[in-house]
């Protein structure tokens, strides 16, 4: 095609103009009118644009070498990404939107470079080497079709023929891949529901329509009574379920993935029932949103790729988001306050995974960004059937008060004036046995409306669960969760590895208690001997102040901290008050610790220390028990 004629035909297309497939979005109850959403809209189109630029930056163009031409070279990682392809469908719809070649080339290139991780069996391998994970099979395809659907007519006859065979080859391996729901990961399962869906009407094949109606029958199966979580994100079953009895849910694959596609198929089909059912999910999840967007997941299954506004490899919140918001108007506050932040963790052109990278100096993972750019896509290009977009309702977050507990977690969240927090007991474990998320009755995070986040967990001891998927961490690893912790012969023990901790709470006189009681454990879950292991965790939470107390009545005789760390990026001033107070002056108010004993900051080789999970700079500030003192108390206080 010559540019004339791209730059005429994407003249014509312009934003939002679709093929419908059949009753596309149907259940949307008012047809909302072409200039709905205005704010929210070129918020999503400048989004894209920047990081399709920012992919672009980074694309290696050389037509001598096919082994690299149209890679994206990663900036944080010495490997190749094989599911950058998925990055088509994006790229095509921004050279269509403005009708700029540099998009359409660079869509070709990187679907053509994908032959480098082209299988036999037609599906494509998470990196170079063959037999890696090729599940993921499932996302490129869909990425594909999309592009063919929507902007195909940007390809030359040849080339969409070849694209719609090649997808046809994934979409037969997908068939055979995932017969049922439990396959693997729930996440696999949701994803092939909207996957045959959509590509059986493309390629006109009733088997895939018939498959994608059987899964989503079978996913009503996999949401909890009584708060709708959807679970499935453990192994080596889905169904497994821990020594509490627990199942294996994970906030942020839910609302980055397989609840987005399960809803597509759900509005698509117009399937009340299960509408009905995503409806209560979708609330139950959103009720884990902070006020500024953030996703609260330091508790969930898969946290080792938590990164405050999601999952490291999943696609992003948005369609979920937006497609309910007719039924739940706070889920476009959602979208919105959501996509805002991921624009406030873009630098460069890139989307960073955590809210510190850039003061730390951390280079971004292209994963992030070439994932999270496909629902933006896919928003522009159903613009006009969406349902009215803004923020007049506000998150059910930003204006809760008390507690509330879920059982099928065993976590709670608490709010009063400012403070919104989450204790968690939660003892479902993703993978080999050892504890990774936030349980033992730790506060795994906090909250002030005023200051922003305070306190986040990170993983017990940082690992590389997904080698290809996740980043190195930089520096020491110490970990984020606030805690008691004890070295008694070389060997580290913490509450938080006490998968067997239990929580309980109250709420008088203006004042949330939440208490735990805890063993201080190792990661084998072995209890400390010979000094003191039972330890009750007390929360009291007003308006006015947050304080945590730690006591044990039995004897310590290995050096025994609570550790505190606080979530600041560096450049934020930290002062030592004096031995019992530390202050940390932040944008919008002061923070003020206060102790009943003296307050120390560790040693560290940098201004902050930082950790993957949850992408965040910290102060590591420790209170040590005293001699004959059994108690700790610490206070946190904003002005």
């Amino acid at each position: 095609m010559n540019r004339k004629d791209f730059i005429q035909r994407s003249t014509l297309a312009g934003i939002g103009l679709t093929l419908p497939l059949g009753a596309w979005l149907s259940s949307c109850t008012e047809t909302p009118s072409k200039e709905h959403s205005s704010e929210f809209k070129k918020l999503t189109y400048d989004l894209l644009k920047n990081w399709c630029d920012g992919l672009i930056k980074t694309q290696i163009m050389d037509t001598e070498d096919p082994k690299i031409h149209g890679m994206f070279k990663c900036p944080a990682c010495n490997k190749v990404h094989g599911r950058m392809m998925d990055a088509v469908y994006p790229l095509l719809a921004m050279a269509k939107y403005t009708g700029e070649q540099k998009y359409l080339d660079s869509g070709i290139a990187v679907m053509e470079w994908a032959q480098n991780v082209t299988l036999p069996s037609g599906a494509w391998s998470n990196d170079l080497n063959p037999k890696s994970w090729n599940g993921i099979t499932v996302f490129g395809a869909i990425s594909l079709a999309e592009a063919l659907h929507y902007h195909g007519d940007l390809l030359d006859d040849q080339r969409r023929k070849n694209w719609t065979d090649r997808l046809a080859r994934a979409a037969d391996f997908i068939y055979k891949k995932f017969p049922t729901m439990d396959v693997t990961n729930v996440n696999y399962g949701a994803t092939t529901i909207y996957a045959l869906n959509l590509i059986g009407k493309i390629l006109n094949k009733p088997e895939y329509l018939t498959r994608s109606k059987e899964l989503a029958e079978s996913i009503k199966t996999y949401f909890t009574a009584p708060n709708n979580f959807l679970y499935g994100e453990i192994k080596p079953s889905a169904h497994k379920l821990s020594a509490k009895g627990l199942p294996g849910v994970d906030l942020g694959y839910n609302v980055e993935e397989s609840l987005n596609n399960i809803v597509l198929y759900a509005v698509h089909e117009n399937d009340t029932e299960l509408l009905d059912l995503l409806d209560k999910s979708l609330s139950t999840h959103l009720e884990f949103m902070l006020p500024d967007g953030g996703w609260d997941n330091g508790w969930g299954t898969r946290m080792f790729k938590w990164t405050y506004w999601g999952s490291r490899t999943c696609d992003g919140s948005q369609p979920a988001l937006v497609l309910m918001a007719n039924r739940n108007p706070a889920l476009g506050t959602a979208a919105v306050k959501y996509t805002e932040l991921l624009k406030r963790c873009t630098n460069n052109g890139l989307l960073h995974g955590g809210i510190h990278y850039v003061s730390h100096w951390i280079k971004p993972c292209i994963h992030h960004t070439f994932a999270h750019t496909k629902p933006l896509a896919h928003l522009l290009d159903n613009w006009d059937n969406l349902p009215k977009i803004d923020t007049t309702v506000p998150l059910p977050r930003s204006t809760a008060d008390g507690i509330k507990h879920y059982k099928e977690i065993d976590t709670s969240l608490f709010a009063r004036g400012d403070w919104r927090g989450t204790v968690t007991a939660y003892d479902a474990i993703y993978k080999d046995g050892h504890y990774r998320q936030a349980t033992g009755g730790a506060i795994s995070l906090l909250y002030h409306n005023k200051v922003g986040l305070l306190l986040a967990a990170s993983m017990a001891k940082y690992e590389l669960v997904e080698s290809l998927n996740q980043q190195p961490n930089p520096g020491e690893d110490f970990p984020f969760t606030p805690r008691v912790e004890t070295v008694h012969k070389d060997k580290w023990y913490s509450n938080i590895f006490d998968r067997a901790a239990n929580i309980s709470s109250v709420d008088t006189d203006g004042k949330i208690r939440i208490d735990a009681q805890c063993q201080l454990k190792n990661d084998e879950n072995e209890a400390v001997e010979e000094t003191a292991s039972e330890f009750s965790l007390t929360y009291h939470c007003s308006e006015s102040a947050l304080q945590i107390l730690a006591n044990t009545n039995q004897k310590i005789t290995s050096e025994t901290a609570f550790v505190l760390p606080i979530i600041s990026p560096t450049g934020e001033a930290v002062t030592q008050v004096n031995p019992k107070e530390i202050t940390v002056q932040k944008p919008k108010g002061l923070v003020r610790i206060t102790s009943s004993v003296p307050l120390k900051i560790s040693e560290i080789p940098k201004e902050r220390i930082f950790n993957m999970v949850p992408g965040a700079e910290a102060i590591p500030i420790m209170a040590f028990f005293e001699n004959n003192e059994n108690t700790v108390s610490i206070t946190i206080e904003v002005s």
